[in-house]
């Protein structure tokens, strides 16, 4: 894993506990235990003023913390007994999305996601977590057999895109996200959605329909990143921040525009700064959140799922 990776915003906090660091290495010959406590204090402030008044733009770049949770940590750390399941039955395995059976604290569930790397060979290896069509069937022969044994499904959304490449063009791209958005639309078994990095376009959308969207803090959701909104509007990626902020693409915007149903708020920092405490928060919410599922009747939970999302983008004209 990555480590040390600071980003622009941080710099102030980081100079400050390094600064600490140094005063411990000389604590022994001086005692200045009163000084270090007062810079502690002061980081802790300085850490908390600085995560509240994130920009959008802040946002996404903590949603692409290298040392960020992916995928595969929330299995490994919030399930057990995982068993991942291969392949779509028709071309090959595609390891840009990871899935298979577990348990939730003794609830059998289905959990998937996009998985990325880690560095460069493990993202080589997983394509960045861009998914191909044969990951899109993959997902959508895992929620058959969900569906099937009536196992809950938990999908994990963290991809920059659908794999734009002509090869998964030739191979139906487009089709293999429609289909699973038909099918997933009308599963008789619970789906929870939660967004834990990046959530862009139809590569997220693919595995993102569900009874309850769920979406971390400092995740993004947008039809497109800042980079290809700025490119677009002005030619240039040098306009990204001012993309973000009309993208209006973080958690508390779309929960403002009911896009999604709950926030799940990170250790301040980030969930990178204290990942044991967000597998924590995640266990909690995704157990509550399956246990009020579970009591749902197979055709209220269809009905309640579609009209969620045929709620969204309707407007009236006066």
């Amino acid at each position: 894993m990555a480590t040390n990776v600071i980003l622009d915003f941080e710099k102030p906090i980081f100079d400050l506990e390094s600064k600490i660091s140094e005063m411990r290495n000389i604590s022994d010959d001086i005692d200045i235990s009163s000084e270090i406590e007062v810079l502690e204090k002061k980081v802790e402030q300085l850490r908390a003023e600085i995560y509240r008044n994130l920009t959008r733009w802040q946002r996404v770049q903590i949603a692409r913390h290298p040392q960020r949770p992916i995928t595969l940590d929330y299995i490994t750390n919030c399930f057990t007994d995982f068993i991942e399941l291969h392949g779509d039955r028709t071309f090959r395995d595609d390891p840009a999305i990871i899935g298979g059976i577990a348990n939730l604290g003794g609830e059998p569930v289905m959990v998937l996601g996009h998985q990325k790397g880690r560095d460069t060979k493990s993202n080589v290896y997983r394509n960045f977590g861009m998914a191909n069509p044969e990951g899109y069937r993959k997902a959508l022969r895992l929620f058959k057999i969900a569906e099937k044994f009536g196992r809950p499904i938990i999908n994990f959304l963290d991809t920059p895109g659908a794999y734009p490449g002509l090869e998964a063009e030739e191979r139906g791209q487009a089709e293999a996200i429609a289909r699973n958005l038909l099918e997933m639309s009308k599963l008789k078994v619970p789906i929870i959605v939660v967004i834990i990095g990046e959530g862009a376009s139809g590569g997220a959308i693919g595995i993102g329909v569900g009874d309850r969207i769920l979406m971390l803090e400092n995740a993004w959701y947008s039809v497109i990143s800042p980079e290809s909104c700025s490119s677009i509007l002005w030619r240039s990626w040098d306009f990204k921040e001012q993309a973000a902020e009309a993208l209006q693409l973080t958690s508390f915007d779309l929960k403002a525009h009911n896009l999604i149903d709950e926030i799940i708020y990170e250790p301040i920092g980030g969930a990178h700064r204290n990942p044991q405490e967000m597998f924590r928060i995640m266990s909690e919410v995704l157990s509550k959140e399956v246990s009020e599922l579970s009591k749902t009747k197979e055709m209220d939970l269809i009905k309640n799922r579609r009209e969620k999302f045929y709620k969204m983008g309707v407007w009236i004209e006066e």
